[in-house]
């Protein structure tokens, strides 16, 4: 018997070989350097690393002609225009998640009676039990926790592989590889370790039915194509061999596995409660990265793999994305948690973007695509901000009701928050407007008209919920007790910066992005 030895093209894999290198030598460095050296080390890995995976998207993406792609490792792995785009938009979603993962702002401003109101989401010490004394020694001896950096490595890594796999065995695997460090990262949190430790579980339960819907799905689709490869699937379907039920239980079995991964309902659940009880750098990093790779992964399942069950998935896809927007925007008008609010706005967002994918055309893929750079942005910005807010204890205060009048207090803060509510929000001269009324036209144009009258409708309820906040910050008297405005450091002043001017200049100059999402909306076929 003679085996064929597999081919690997590592320059076509190289963002995500530079990844995962860096997430192995991160490992290393936690295995060998001295604990004061680790932070700079691990600082200097992911931002190399990053920034050499950047290059080589910004490479390969020149080095295609056309929409033209190129299959990888036996077809397992494609890199084409829209695997390259949300490769690059995870890439800088993924820095900004690190200059917040990395602000060490721990006790840089003590009030008199003695509480801390630092920037470090982490605690000391993952393994000792909350509250205990190993723990609070740690917090003593000034133990910083480095072991995230690898963690979310390894993660961007799997994110990386995920939208551009091109059979399903590939992808569960990248889905696997981005969900469990996020896992741990979301029970890391320094402050309410309870809380933290719960929000893990509930991920990991999340994550873990995701998982096995998904894989049992990939099972039902190879029992009736007899490959995993979704080109290979897609002309099964297309010459009608095998039973159909089997494709249809395989594909309905995978939006579920997908679906619980981007937070649709009604597979959101525990999402307010993930999103509340993790650090918030990493809330802000998960929110983004995870929806742009998921979002992906979805899109090239069912414009590559599926495309001639069209008329059998669509009109699931249609009801999930009506109550998704529906259900989302009503449950995010009852928050009184800044953070559950800015989770349910993240649930609604997902139907906003399942039109775009609804619309079942090339421009609706460019529009989702452009969403998700947007949206991306928005998101890590908005909860940048909300890492701010500390109480005296130097706990997040995300009570809305303690943010009365904290706009007028901090101004620029105050601005800031508000032009990411208003993109949230759809209003002009944000990335928000823009991302939907494209795809909201794309939609219309694919003949879902109904979907965007109910999405408008939604839109506008949503309004209401955004601009409460901007009422409460400007126009109400603030308690006594009010909570402060930490002054973060240059690593999380630059992500606020970077996403509000992204936010702002895609609202007012769009067309730069557009056409680049218009140029990446054919996948290789």
């Amino acid at each position: 018997m003679t085996l064929t030895p597999p081919t690997v093209e590592y320059g076509l894999l190289s963002p995500m070989l530079i990844i995962f290198g860096v997430a192995i030598a991160g490992v290393l460095v936690e295995a060998f350097l001295p604990r004061q050296r680790r932070y700079a080390s691990q600082l200097l890995l992911c931002f190399g690393g990053l920034a050499a995976a950047l290059v080589a998207v910004v490479m390969l993406a020149r080095d295609l002609h056309g929409a033209v792609g190129r299959s990888a490792v036996m077809g397992a792995v494609v890199v084409d225009a829209p695997a390259l785009f949300l490769q690059g938009t995870i890439l800088l979603v993924g820095v900004l998640g690190v200059l917040l993962i990395a602000e060490r702002q721990v006790g840089a401003n003590v009030d008199a009676d003695g509480g801390t109101r630092g920037l470090d989401g982490f605690t000391p010490q993952a393994s000792a039990v909350p509250g205990s004394v190993a723990e609070q020694l740690a917090t003593k001896a000034g133990v910083i926790q480095t072991e995230v950096f690898p963690l979310t490595m390894f993660a961007v890594g799997g994110m990386l592989l995920f939208p551009a796999a091109d059979d399903l065995l590939t992808m569960f695997i990248a889905l696997e590889v981005l969900s469990l460090p996020l896992y741990l990262l979301c029970g890391l949190a320094r402050k309410r370790r309870l809380l933290s430790q719960e929000a893990a579980l509930k991920y990991f339960l999340l994550g873990a039915f995701s998982s096995a819907f998904f894989l049992y799905g990939v099972a039902m689709l190879y029992g009736y194509a007899g490959t995993l490869n979704l080109d290979g699937i897609a002309e099964a379907v297309a010459a009608g061999s095998g039973k159909t039920s089997l494709a249809l239980i395989g594909t309905g079995l995978l939006l579920v596995g997908v679906l619980f991964k981007v937070g649709a309902v009604p597979f959101h659940s525990w999402i307010p409660d993930v999103y509340q009880g993790a650090p918030t750098p990493i809330t802000a990093f998960m929110a983004a990265a995870t929806k742009i790779a998921a979002f992906g992964a979805m899109l090239r399942v069912f414009y590559v793999a599926l495309p001639g069950l069209r008329d059998d998935w669509l009109p699931v896809l249609w009801a999930i994305a009506i109550l998704t927007m529906v259900i989302a925007t009503v449950a995010a008008v009852t928050q009184a948690d800044v953070k559950r609010m800015l989770a349910y706005s993240a649930v609604s967002h997902t139907g906003f973007m399942l039109t775009g994918l609804i619309g079942g055309s090339e421009a609706g893929l460019s529009s989702t695509l452009f969403y998700l750079f947007a949206y991306g942005f928005s998101t890590v910005g908005a909860f940048a901000v909300v890492g701010l807010v500390r109480d005296a204890a130097g706990e997040e205060d995300t009570a809305m009701a303690r943010w009365a009048g904290l706009g007028r207090r901090y101004p620029v803060v105050g601005i800031v928050f508000s032009l990411f509510l208003l993109a949230f929000a759809g209003i002009p001269l944000t990335s928000g407007f823009v991302s939907k009324f494209a795809v909201f036209k794309a939609a219309g144009e694919g003949g879902a008209i109904a979907l965007v009258v109910v999405g408008v409708v939604a839109s506008a309820i949503a309004a209401y919920f955004y601009v409460r906040v901007i009422v409460l910050m400007f126009f109400t008297e603030p308690p006594d007790d009010a909570p402060t405005v930490v002054v973060p450091s240059l690593l999380s002043t630059t992500v606020v910066t970077a996403t509000a001017a992204v936010t702002f200049a895609l609202g007012a100059l769009p067309q730069p992005l557009l056409d680049l999402a218009n140029n990446a909306n054919q996948f290789l076929r």
